[in-house]
């Protein structure tokens, strides 16, 4: 493999930004310039929802190109704060247009049909850079779109940018620092500045926190959606497995990864759901009369559902959760405290079961993309550029992964069956036991302080049940501590994911927990962690 300077990295990507029309990354994310007043749109970009942008397009008082602009206005007035997005697509507006055009002649797509989304950078785009946040990934865009961003554009979305992650998605280094990457730097959370936004959706939901989209795309192998959902106070909505396709998505496993939606209420996430998904023809009745239930959510009377109260997360958080069970029970829903069996041996089991098929499925990807063909040569690449090692400079979790059995194997193979097993046994259990709608436990701890040098300080065992069984899993804001927000992660049975989002709706609703971030400098008190 010829080595590459990173100087001549850069070189490189901001070539292909000036020869196809792609935006200059640097460029993108430190100008300060918002170009004049922002739009008026007589909107509330914080709260309004995409069935409230649509009802306005339908009469002709709002267009999907004033409404963009005055994303990608808020994009170049207040990304330089918190650098979460990497680069914004220069043919955004003329998406826009086409969507007008289509409103006027009352032909739309659907849905989304002129609503403005970002996408994780990890996400295949054939007319932007995807980097997953390495400089190994710089050079050429690929060579087609990931199968959900044909969707979306089919459903006539339009797609604003890329945002930035924690590299590799979090899987590379032992100790790594979430929604840190090489290319993009460091993401911060809009709500303390010198916080950290978790990962490793890290700029997607520190965008939607910002209002600079009014959807994103997130992904997750196990919490990379519904913690930077819950740790910027927004929402997150992580899929069965298999109901959104995985194809053209850098992956970690094919076992577990899915790409999902993040946005500040339920409803946007449920209707960019049902695109994203395309239908499921395995489990045909997932997502039956999804936007009904989001919108006109039952009540919670009667609902059951089990708190996982996880200790583990502080004091603090507990209170939160204490105040969202008595809330809940107020509405007349039955709370009853829950412990989820099996997770001491799903935390054993888990990590040697991702090092294997990360090996497996990397090497596959990388196959498809210019710059290192498989994984040793990815690992020699980090090696060589100083750039991978500005903020931290391990590796392990690659090198681990190149020495790992193969899937071939048949140990990997029974680690693999028993966690399958276990995880789903432990939703499944559970839910039958207690009669329950779902399980309830908080999404995050306060967010901790964005250190390099000292790494993630996250304990956020929350995920896990639902991420290695394939269960969908949401996160809606519950509150917050020393104003850091408090997601509750809310979980259900394979592919209970329009009752989820339902009974998500519902939860949200009663809660009213959502506050606009104050972008602070800094805050003292318990909450550093």
């Amino acid at each position: 493999m010829r080595k590459r300077s990173i100087a001549a990295l850069v070189a490189a990507l901001a070539a292909a930004s000036l020869m196809t029309g792609l935006p200059n990354p640097r460029a993108e994310a430190t100008g300060t310039d918002a170009g004049g007043p922002p739009p008026r749109l007589g909107i509330d970009l914080d709260t309004v929802t995409i069935p409230q942008l649509q009802a306005r397009m339908a009469r002709g008082s709002l267009t999907s190109s004033a409404l963009t602009s005055a994303y990608l206005w808020r994009i170049r007035a207040i990304n330089p704060k918190i650098n979460a997005v990497l680069y914004t697509d220069p043919t955004a507006l003329s998406q826009a247009a086409a969507s007008d055009a289509r409103h006027r002649r009352g032909r739309t797509l659907g849905p989304l049909d002129g609503i403005p989304v970002l996408l994780k950078d990890n996400v295949n785009t054939r007319t932007l850079p995807t980097t997953a946040g390495s400089l190994a990934l710089a050079g050429s865009p690929p060579d087609a779109d990931a199968a959900l961003v044909t969707r979306l554009r089919d459903a006539g979305a339009v797609i604003l940018g890329k945002t930035n992650l924690s590299e590799w998605a979090n899987f590379r280094a032992a100790k790594p620092t979430s929604g840190w990457s090489a290319v993009g730097g460091q993401t911060r959370n809009p709500y303390v500045l010198d916080r950290n936004p978790c990962g490793s959706s890290a700029g997607s939901g520190a965008a939607l926190a910002a209002s600079l989209s009014q959807v994103a795309i997130g992904t997750e192998t196990d919490g990379s959606i519904v913690c930077p959902a819950g740790m910027n106070g927004v929402v997150g909505h992580k899929p069965s497995l298999g109901l959104v396709s995985q194809a053209g998505v850098v992956p970690i496993t094919a076992e577990q990864d899915t790409a999902g939606p993040m946005a500040r209420n339920v409803i946007d996430a449920a209707l960019t759901l049902s695109v994203l998904s395309g239908g499921d023809t395995a489990h045909p009745g997932a997502l039956v009369g999804l936007r009904e239930r989001v919108t006109h959510p039952e009540s919670l009377r009667g609902k059951r559902i089990g708190l996982w109260r996880l200790s583990v997360l502080g004091p603090e958080v507990d209170a939160v959760m204490t105040r969202t069970a008595r809330k809940l029970r107020d509405a007349g829903a039955v709370v009853v405290e829950v412990t989820p069996p099996y997770q001491d041996r799903l935390a054993e089991l888990e990590f040697p079961a991702l090092l294997s098929e990360f090996h497996r499925d990397i090497d596959a990807y990388l196959a498809t993309r210019q710059g290192p063909r498989n994984l040793a040569e990815l690992i020699e690449f980090n090696r060589t550029h100083p750039g991978e090692r500005t903020c931290f400079a391990g590796q392990e979790l690659f090198e681990q992964s190149l020495a790992a059995p193969p899937t071939t194997d048949p140990g990997y193979r029974a680690m693999r069956a028993e966690l399958r097993d276990l995880s789903r046994r432990s939703i499944d259990e559970t839910m039958a036991a207690h009669r329950l709608d779902a399980i309830a436990a908080p999404t995050n701890p306060p967010a901790w302080t964005t250190d390099c040098a000292r790494g993630d300080d996250d304990v956020i065992p929350s995920s896990t049940p639902a991420a290695v069984a394939g269960y969908p899993s949401l996160s809606v804001p519950a509150g917050s501590v020393e104003g850091l927000p408090i997601g509750l992660l809310l979980m259900a049975g394979d592919h209970q994911d329009a009752g989820l989002l339902s009974l998500g709706a519902s939860v949200e609703g009663r809660l009213d927990a959502w506050r606009a971030p104050r972008y602070l400098p800094t805050i003292g008190g318990g909450a550093s962690r």
